[in-house]
């Protein structure tokens, strides 16, 4: 028998005990932003350290940070070969609005073959396929073809703002070849991807001030600058007419895509209509000369997410606001850098700002863009396991969001990043009545078993 047959006939036998036990690590409630639910946190933490425990792993261990916990274990006697650093969460979004859910979010529930529960598909089905792959390749194998270090975190729901100092200071101890993720999806159903790049995220809030309150528009329309007019003048400044950025250098650092990027999303035969129905539009909008696929994954945006001011209650009432503001992001691709960013936007926003009014800028979290080129070894392994067991080609993607703990893995520990999800963007994580297809889940045991034989084919 081949390594996969042997790993395919381990799975079979084991996956009711394996779904039993993903369950069991689904009802810890492990929401991260919630403080009522630091307990559950603690709990979710140390079920992980037991099951490296009865994995056998070695150097456990649970480090608590100023916020939620990083737990660690690693197995390192593949002498000679690569070593790859697995990477995941076990916090959840919160549940509401509960009324929603058709059952309970912490009470796992099988239906038609889909898994709901919070943290089915974001993050802790992922993350237990990777306890289970390590479970069955000891199981037939006796040992790993790779080594492996785990690196588990509790605040990816919050933005991770505690883990780059954890991988600072634990540098050495994470030293590794590659990075691998399980926190992304699939293409489509039964359409394996490699996502290769995501793009980054910075943003604003502009607050605009003009008089020191609310005036009568009969008393002082037209001879005092009113703060709504004086932001829609500032925001309608940011993007032409097709939807090109005008901030000064906005587009300088922008990595452009390769002719063989190019290619490989075309090939990919994208429906650009089905956009349009899903989304209850009659025509899309964005940069010209780049496709929809190109303008979500690879190119930088610039989106006003709210605005505020004035009065907006039942009938009219006729003033003047005093004040406005509106709350601008940026997602970013390779070579741009949000602190930059933010600099053009001031720039900008100083540059356009109409006269009688003051603003002020206040800056929100960044992440950074990454890319590991898609024809990496490590990348096209990736792609190789997938085809293995889905049966046909993988798709090369990147991802139009964001994970800003990943370009911190990439810049503190100078890795290529390989990102193997198995979920689909149908599945309603954070929302009500997430789930996880176990079609997939069955799959990605597979696939991510037979990964770690292709890695360790690799050239160290």
């Amino acid at each position: 028998m081949t390594n996969l047959q042997q790993l395919d006939a381990y799975f079979v036998e084991h996956r009711e005990a394996h779904l039993n036990e993903l369950k069991e690590f689904l009802r810890i409630p492990s929401i991260s932003s919630l403080s009522e639910h630091k307990e559950d946190i603690q709990h979710a933490a140390q079920w992980l350290a037991s099951a490296f425990e009865k994995l056998n792993l070695e150097n456990i261990s649970i480090t608590q940070t100023a916020g939620h916990p990083v737990v660690y274990a690693d197995w390192l006697h593949a002498e000679g070969k690569p070593t790859i650093l697995f990477y995941g969460h076990y916090d959840v979004q919160p549940v509401d609005p509960l009324n929603l859910w058709d059952s309970e979010p912490f009470n796992p529930t099988i239906r038609d073959n889909k898994l709901f529960a919070r943290g089915a598909s974001d993050d802790k089905g992922q993350v237990f396929m990777h306890l289970k792959m390590i479970e069955a390749l000891f199981a037939t194998t006796g040992t790993l073809p790779v080594n492996v270090k785990f690196i588990y975190e509790g605040e990816e729901e919050i933005g991770s703002p505690h883990l780059p100092a954890y991988v600072e200071q634990n540098k050495e101890k994470l030293e590794a070849d590659l990075i691998l993720i399980s926190d992304t999806g699939l293409y489509g159903p039964g359409k394996p991807a490699v996502c290769y790049g995501l793009r980054g995220l910075t943003g604003i809030q502009i607050d605009v001030r003009g008089a020191k309150g609310d005036l009568h528009s009969g008393l002082y329309g037209g001879g005092v600058q009113n703060a709504i007019h004086a932001l829609a003048e500032i925001l309608a400044s940011f993007r032409d007419e097709h939807g090109t950025i005008q901030v000064d250098g906005f587009y300088d650092k922008v990595l452009p895509l390769t002719e063989e990027e190019r290619e490989a999303y075309l090939a990919l035969g994208f429906d650009e209509e089905s956009v349009k129905q899903e989304v209850g539009v009659k025509e899309l909008f964005g940069e010209q000369g780049f496709s929809y696929l190109e303008r979500t994954w690879a190119r930088p945006t610039l989106e006003v997410n709210g605005v505020f001011g004035g009065f907006s209650g039942e009938g009219i009432k006729t003033v003047l606001p005093a004040e406005a503001g509106a709350k601008i992001t940026c997602r970013l691709v390779p070579n741009q850098e949000p602190d930059e960013i933010v600099a053009l936007l001031k720039a900008h926003v100083e540059k356009h700002k109409p006269a009688g009014v003051e603003i002020n800028i206040s800056e929100f979290d960044k992440g950074r863009p990454f890319l590991t080129p898609f024809d990496h070894p490590f990348i096209q392994a990736a792609g190789r396991s997938y085809e293995k067991v889905y049966n046909v080609p993988t798709a090369y993607t990147r991802g139009g969001g964001s994970i800003p703990i990943v370009a911190a893995f990439d810049e503190i520990l100078a890795l290529p990043v390989v990102l193997m999800g198995f979920g689909l963007s149908s599945e309603n994580f954070h929302a009500p009545n997430e789930h996880f297809h176990l079609e997939n889940f069955d799959k990605g045991l597979r696939v991510l078993s037979d990964y770690l034989f292709e890695v360790a084919e690799l050239q160290k």
